[in-house]
């Protein structure tokens, strides 16, 4: 089983730079390699330098207002491998919105929608052609696709070279795919616990998915491992009362009262795709769905089920949180019905166990 992430880098890369006349210079890159199954029989030593060679960039500068002052965004989706032996794009389109309005957040050029859909199906296909995709296997329906593999699509922005404090006018946009599986370790603890550093504040660039987003959540995310716990959980920046965020991912409470309740985005919360596609899931059950302040007090006292989303976790259930030493248990620690229902739905769609009624996967 791939790993939740690792640098096996696909061959075929994609980039493409804003250039004076307004266009987009686009290309696609070969980079060596052999064939899947050669590449797997390597030496750990050969491996290492093949991946190396994949993920270098000569056409792109190093120093820049990207890696000197991390003025820069990105995306994640994947492509699912299909019963039928496609490959199919969850939410293609609205990963493109996002990015393009990331970028265009960062006073930058915008990348156009229409390009980041024929690029990143283009890269998909091009490197399924020479073998590098996952197949399906029956044995992923057997726990709703938890340990299932597929590929996992990271579209970001590169500024031009640049030294001092400035915005870019010529960003570039690269497109790398690789082999990922579970991010949260299905058979590992899902304790979170809440965290007093602050992720975003009101007219900050919470709402972007920004690179410097992910800085103080990386930090947050392993103090809490170092106390073993699994996440760590943003509250709110003015009174430290409101659940905002887990580290990389939507946070979802299941209330005694049969509702669910989702952080409102208030401009400082990135707007999930998969937290979108939840609570359409969810509405589709016939459950109340509230965008809406949630107090840390509330879920302690009130939830009975809690479970983060995103392109990385997907749907993965939280078994307790902790705040200033009070602890909730969900569920008796397990993975609750309701949750265990989402999982199943949205991960038997993407993968084309389920049908797809809101037409979100989009083929290759």
């Amino acid at each position: 089983m791939a790993a939740g992430f690792t640098l096996a880098l696909y061959p075929w890369t994609y980039n493409s730079q804003f250039a004076e006349d307004g266009s987009w210079k686009e290309q696609f890159v070969e980079k060596p390699h052999k064939s899947p199954g050669e590449e797997a029989a390597m030496n750990a030593a050969a491996h290492k330098e093949l991946m190396g060679s994949r993920n270098s960039f000569p056409e792109l500068p190093m120093v820049n207002y990207t890696s000197q002052y991390g003025i820069g965004c990105f995306e994640g989706l994947k492509a699912f491998p299909q019963k039928d032996g496609s490959l199919k794009l969850f939410r293609p389109d609205l990963n493109a919105l996002r990015f393009r309005e990331s970028m265009e957040g960062l006073k930058m050029p915008g990348f156009p929608e229409e390009k980041f859909l024929a690029a990143v199906r283009e890269i998909v296909k091009r490197n399924e052609n020479l073998g590098f995709r996952p197949e399906y296997q029956n044995e992923w329906e057997k726990d709703n696709f938890l340990h299932a593999n597929s590929i996992y699509i990271r579209p970001f922005s590169w500024t031009e070279g640049g030294i001092g404090l400035n915005l870019s006018s010529h960003p570039y946009v690269v497109i790398i795919t690789t082999p990922v599986g579970s991010y949260f370790d299905p058979d590992a603890s899902s304790k979170a616990i809440t965290t007093d550093r602050v992720r975003a504040t009101d007219h900050g660039t919470g709402w972007i998915k920004c690179n410097a987003n992910y800085v103080i959540p990386t930090l947050a995310k392993k103090e809490a491992m170092a106390q073993g716990y699994m996440e760590a959980i943003f509250l709110d920046y003015k009174e430290q009362k409101y659940i905002e965020e887990g580290s990389s991912c939507n946070a979802f409470f299941l209330l005694k009262d049969g509702s669910l309740v989702t952080p409102a985005l208030e401009n400082r919360i990135l707007n999930g795709i998969n937290r979108r596609s939840v609570m359409q899931l969810a509405k589709d059950e016939g459950v109340k769905v509230e965008e809406r302040r949630i107090s840390i007090d509330e879920v302690l006292s009130e939830a009975v089920e809690c479970f983060v989303t995103g392109t990385a976790a997907g749907v993965s259930y939280i078994e307790s949180v902790t705040h200033q030493g009070k602890t909730a248990v969900f569920n008796n620690g397990k993975i609750g019905e309701f949750t265990a229902n989402m999982l199943h739905t949205l991960k038997g769609i993407q993968y084309g166990a389920e049908k797809d009624r809101h037409g979100w996967m989009f083929e290759v």
